[in-house]
Parts: structure tokens; sequence; C-alpha cells
């Protein structure tokens, strides 16, 4: 179930949206990913961290976020968390890959699967330099 519906201007409800403007893609079925476990880069008023930009995980960045106080490398069993490795693809918080941005560190971005929320931290711009899903 999507949950971060807005509404157009007749008042109907509309579906989650890209950051390209576009219907928003799942991408993590198994595993349910993404704050509500819908498999997508869905984000709501309940969402803390904006966990909006799907990313393609580096040595570069999961250092990078280790540095910043956020280990994505080593494994948590206890919370179903396997750790993540270069190459894995991974909902991130815009502000982190904004500030991994502004350190020469930023991943990849798959445009279609992330959120048009993460526009209120990153500029599409940016976010199509690192564009993995771009013709």
């Amino acid at each position: 179930m999507l949950r971060d519906v807005g509404s157009d201007r007749g008042g109907r409800r509309r579906s989650p949206r890209d950051v390209l403007g576009e219907p928003l893609d799942i991408c993590s079925i198994k595993p349910r990913a993404g704050f509500y476990r819908d498999g997508c880069c869905n984000t709501g008023r309940e969402a803390v961290g904006s966990h909006t930009i799907r990313a393609v995980m580096t040595s570069a960045f999961l250092e990078f976020s280790k540095s910043r106080g956020n280990d994505l490398s080593t494994p948590v069993p206890a919370f179903g968390f396997p750790g993540l490795n270069p190459g894995d693809r991974r909902f991130l918080c815009a502000p982190r890959w904004q500030e991994a941005f502004e350190a020469g560190q930023a991943p990849r971005v798959v445009l279609r699967a992330s959120h048009e929320g993460a526009l209120a931290y990153c500029s599409l711009a940016d976010l199509k330099r690192f564009a993995i899903d771009l013709a």
C-alpha cells in the first residue's frame, strides 16, 4: 500500500511521484524495504529521516557513512540487517546523500525509484549527474 499520497487540484489523491514527476517505481520486494515496508522510497509525516533516495552502495560511500556514525556495512542480526556491500541498492536519507555529495562521496542513484520528497534536500540537477537510469 502506498502511503505518501498527495492530492491534485481537484482534491483527488494521487500516487507517489519520483524526482522526475512520474509514478514512483517499486524496487525492493524481497526483502520488502522502505519506511513503510512497501518496496518503495515512500515517505510521509511519520517517516523520520526522509529515506527518499534509492542509491547503489559504493565502498567510498559506506566508509563515509561509517565515519559519520552510521555504519551500514556491519551486520546487525538482532534487527535482521545483513550489512551492506558495494553494489547493494538501499534507500538513503536525502540529507545524508546531500552531505556525501558535498564531500565528494555520493553514491549513484536510481531516479525512478527516488521519491520527489528528496528534492527538498537535493537538487534534481545533482541527482541526474549521479543517475544510473537516464538514457
